[in-house]
């Protein structure tokens, strides 16, 4: 039986910790679509399944029957029949073999089952993750994307391991010694049945209590945690401004907190052993006490009497762990609905009947309108015509729309209306394979995978030669950057590239756009986070990338723009001005405005 395992203490009550009736409970908003929608991951599984089911039904036998084999060998050694005590002995050996190894075996199928079906809900998770529009990735937490991955799966997982087949063994195991007991005697068994009565009411009172302060104590413990983090990540500020005693006392209070209510969450969690145990205690002399009554008057025998303290322990521990699970089951339920409500999210729109094959690279924007949130527009009838292999730049205040302009040409987001056409094709109408694969993106945060430099490079497209990369490398500037690592091009970055300087990974991030050879390049203040020198370094890479590339340059230094064929300045949407650098300047507009402040050293 299941509930015989190690990690369950002499009276059925489960250890606090992962999946622990301590654990703050969540509820699913609808429990039974979920849990239907959920075994049918099991569909695949039904060896596992029906093996795990008979080893369950064997195991919870063999744990009824022996304490019968029990009894009749004390009725044999007190009605003097020593011949039968052998045979007896040896079948309640076999007996109890036979239960550690289907415990054992029962607990590798679980372990397996589990496994299988975690993989499949994982691996639907991560198919869709990676396919969902941009527009969500950007509107939810990525922590709660994450955390349906992984302490969500991890729930189920843990609930199909252990709390399954603990549910269907501690059910058959209830009816099991019930039956047993009636037959062996009613009146017996009903006084067993009054302190299992006492055990269950006990038991959701300290359950209630312990989720009560376990809730509360996680609360603070979380509090605690941001206050430490918040303080160790500003320590530079906490000791300029000289707050290090404010900090501590801030520390110390809400420490002092935890204190108290970690105490009494551990008083009632340690408090229920014993308390259960009195009760165990107490249904024993119970049975010790009526079974001698009725023994002496030849109602049962001394046989029985020990069978019924072995099945009154057996029976008050399933009710324990079915109470316990029924939290475990809801927390897994809630978990198992989060990740089907991302599973059921719509998955990027990739439609499109027609393949770009680029020929010129004519981008051509015509009355664009875009809102994030309706009603409010951030994109108002923006049109503009980028000719093939000319290099425009886009500038403006924070949020005039410079990067949106970005994310519609990519279709990271739909418009509300207007067109955006690519050598005169609706980007709507083509394939987001072929659009973005004809796209190169130098971001100003840069994004290296942890992995080595060569795969970094040839992110875009593996099989691309050694040559090509070397040939990419050196155009890019960034073959220095590769030649000072300790093994080149093999050298792996932790971390994604944080054992490199900010102005080294944008080298690289340069070299990986050389590599996916694209006809249209776009910039997104690729040099705005690194001194003026290296700032230099990658404008002389970038010079060469855009020869004769349709290039977008999103740019807040102007002075790395002088030399564009067009600049677009924006303000809230709408394109404001366009001209050369020198038109612009002549022009004494906004432009001027925003070149000669930032001349001036103010803010743009």
């Amino acid at each position: 039986m299941s509930g015989q395992k190690s990690s369950i203490v002499e009276n059925g009550f489960r250890p606090r910790g992962r999946g622990g009736m301590g654990r703050p409970v969540e509820k699913p908003k609808n429990g039974k679509r979920t849990v239907k929608r959920l075994f049918s991951y099991f569909r695949n599984e039904s060896l596992f399944i029906i093996l795990l089911s008979v080893v369950v039904v064997v195991s919870v036998a063999v744990s009824v029957l022996a304490p019968t084999v029990q009894s009749r060998a004390i009725d044999g050694i007190v009605s003097g029949e020593f011949e039968k005590i052998p045979s007896l002995l040896v079948l309640m050996l076999s007996l109890y073999l036979v239960h550690a190894g289907t415990t054992l075996f029962q607990g590798f199928l679980s372990g397996k089952l589990s496994q299988h079906v975690v993989k499949k809900v994982r691996r639907d998770l991560f198919e869709k993750t990676v396919n969902l529009p941009v527009s969500y990735i950007d509107s939810h937490p990525h922590g709660d994307i994450m955390s349906r991955m992984t302490s969500d799966a991890e729930n189920v997982s843990n609930v199909i391991s252990q709390s399954l087949s603990s549910l269907f063994s501690g059910v058959l195991t209830l009816i099991g010694t019930v039956t047993v007991m009636l037959v062996y005697s009613v009146p017996l068994t009903l006084l067993t049945f009054s302190t299992v009565v006492l055990s269950v009411i006990a038991t959701r009172i300290f359950s209630s209590l312990m989720h009560k302060y376990f809730l509360k104590k996680q609360t603070l413990l979380g509090q605690l945690n941001g206050i430490v983090t918040e303080k160790v990540t500003a320590v530079k500020t906490v000791a300029a401004y000289n707050l290090q005693e404010n900090i501590i006392e801030e520390f110390n209070r809400a420490s002092s907190e935890l204190t108290k209510t970690g105490i009494k969450a551990d008083i009632i969690g340690n408090a229920m052993g014993p308390v259960m145990n009195m009760l165990n205690n107490c249904s024993f002399v119970i049975v010790a006490a009526f079974g001698a009554w009725f023994a002496l008057r030849g109602m049962i025998s001394v046989g029985v009497i020990s069978a019924f303290i072995i099945y009154s322990k057996q029976f008050s521990r399933p009710i324990n762990e079915l109470a316990q699970l029924y939290g475990e089951l809801e927390t897994a339920v809630a978990g198992a609905e989060r990740i089907f409500e991302l599973l059921d999210c719509e998955s990027e729109d990739k439609s499109g009947e027609k393949t770009l094959e680029l020929t010129d690279g004519v981008i051509e924007f015509r009355d664009v309108n875009f809102s994030y949130v309706p009603g409010k527009p951030v994109i108002r009838n923006f049109s503009l015509k980028i000719g093939a292999g000319k290099k425009i730049a886009l500038v403006g205040t924070t949020g005039s729309g410079k990067t949106t302009v970005v994310n519609l040409l990519m279709r990271f987001y739909p418009l509300d209306s207007g067109t955006i056409t690519v050598d005169g094709v609706d980007i709507r109408n083509l394939t987001t394979d072929s659009l973005r694969d004809s796209v190169g993106i130098v971001l100003q945060d840069t994004v290296l995978f942890t992995d080595t430099v060569r795969r970094n490079l040839k992110y875009a497209d593996q099989s691309i030669s050694d040559e090509k990369m070397f040939e990419a490398a050196s155009l890019s500037s960034c073959d220095k950057v590769v030649e000072s690592l300790g093994d080149g091009y093999d050298t792996v970055l932790h971390g994604a590239g944080s054992n490199l300087s900010q102005g080294q990974r944008q080298l690289l991030t340069i070299g990986r756009a050389f590599l996916s050879y694209p006809r249209i390049l776009i910039l997104d203040e690729a040099t705005s986070s690194v001194d003026t020198r290296t700032e230099k370094q990658i404008q002389d890479a970038m010079a060469v990338l855009m020869k004769d590339r349709t290039s977008l340059i999103i740019a807040h230094r102007l002075s790395t723009i002088q030399d564009a064929d067009m600049i677009v300045v924006m303000d809230q949407g709408r394109i404001i001005e366009t001209g050369s650098h020198r038109e612009l300047l002549a022009k004494n507009g906004s432009y001027k405005s925003l070149y000669m402040s930032q001349f001036a050293g103010q803010e743009t």
